[in-house]
């Protein structure tokens, strides 16, 4: 019987981070819908086919097929092994379709862990990144600024920000959270799973440890 974990957080709460620590940790496969959508696009199976169709439209993926996809990786590559899902379900529909789907191939999740993180800090981490295009290292200006101002310490090159993450991008992008992600906590609250919540503004490690101990690992 697979043991799976539900893990969330507004966007720059770390949820990538621990997700791979946790799935290291405790042997599990990390499942980010991102990941496993352009996985399955590559290798052309038939929900990656029709999840291109849309992508090359210029449309989201419809859950229905957002869905045919976890249940492809959760039957094939995760088949022996339980998952951590790192930013999935994203909203009521999602958690419904996710819990009947779990529930049918006899995969209990054994926690959901939400990582909490304040706005205002949230939008230091995302507006403050710069990634130096040449090496790749990875600033932050208000908590691991560069020793000179927009030039990479290692390599002197230029470094930039993200489109997304600017300051009014990250806003909006917490309100989304907030609309429809944070009521799925409600949900779960209300289940029979165990919900943990975990002060995320700390540094990587201390998260961790707080995680394993509430997983009993």
């Amino acid at each position: 019987m697979k043991r799976d974990l539900i893990l969330f957080g507004p966007p720059g709460a770390g949820k990538g981070t621990q997700g791979v620590l946790l799935a290291d940790r405790l042997t599990l496969l990390r499942l980010s819908t991102g990941d496993v959508l352009r996985a399955a696009v590559r290798r052309g199976t038939p929900m990656g086919i029709e999840a291109r169709r849309y992508m090359d439209a210029g449309e989201l993926v419809p859950d229905d097929v957002i869905l045919g996809i976890v249940r492809d990786y959760l039957a094939g590559e995760a088949a022996e092994t339980g998952v951590v899902f790192d930013g999935f379900p994203r909203t009521l529909p999602q958690a419904e379709r996710l819990d009947a789907l779990l529930g049918e191939l006899d995969r209990p999740v054994r926690a959901v862990l939400v990582l909490e993180v304040d706005d205002d800090t949230l939008i230091k981490r995302l507006s403050g990144r710069r990634t130096c295009g040449s090496c790749g290292a990875l600033y932050n200006v208000f908590f691991e600024p560069p020793r000179e101002a927009d030039r990479c310490d290692a390599c002197g090159s230029a470094l930039t920000q993200r489109a997304d993450d600017e300051p009014e991008t990250v806003r909006r992008r917490l309100e989304v959270y907030n609309e429809q992600t944070a009521p799925l906590i409600d949900y779960y609250e209300r289940s029979s799973t165990p919900l943990h919540h975990v002060d995320g503004d700390r540094p990587v490690d201390a998260v961790q440890r707080d995680l394993l101990a509430l997983l009993g690992s």
